[in-house]
């Protein structure tokens, strides 16, 4: 793997995030999106993720953004404050290279940091890779919602893992 760096989001990411996550939006499950995102709304989701939630991007030695993870709120009700989701999302080039794993470390860092207590993925059901991931970063399985999403004319589980922070 080339050498890595990991920083905070910025707005000048926004294209490169918006190609990684609408391949995905395009193509898999992973996401249960169903409608690409646009530049102006990648860029508002870069500013919702600039404070307390952060995001992060990878980024190989040329500059090239390579991979990106968030937190985001788990609910939006105030005794949930403590508790978020993470995301993380890897360039097709990219993957079985540790970028994911980076990522990931990277939150659940952050998310210490920033004082949340617990920290969940929602994961879809037939993502062994990424379950695996979370496994691999101490994340536990607490349960599956099944059936919970239709995307491809394919009803769609979600598994949900844990970890404490």
């Amino acid at each position: 793997m080339s050498e890595l760096s990991l920083r905070l989001v910025e707005r000048r990411d926004a294209a490169a995030i918006r190609d990684i996550y609408n391949l995905e939006v395009a193509e898999s499950t992973v996401t249960f999106d169903m409608v690409p995102r646009t530049l102006d709304e990648q860029v508002a989701w870069i500013d919702e993720h600039s404070g307390g939630h952060p995001a992060i991007v990878a980024v190989d030695e040329q500059g090239v953004v390579v991979g990106f993870g968030s937190l985001t709120s788990y609910k939006d009700r105030p005794a949930y404050a403590t508790t978020v989701e993470d995301s993380v999302y890897v360039h097709r080039d990219h993957r079985s290279r540790g970028v994911g794993k980076l990522l990931l470390e990277e939150l659940v860092r952050l998310g210490r940091d920033h004082g949340f207590h617990a920290m969940i993925a929602r994961i879809v059901g037939d993502h062994g890779v990424s379950i695996a991931l979370h496994s691999g970063c101490g994340f536990e399985h607490v349960g599956v919602e099944r059936e919970v999403g239709r995307k491809f004319n394919k009803w769609l589980d979600v598994v949900e893992m844990q970890l404490i922070l």
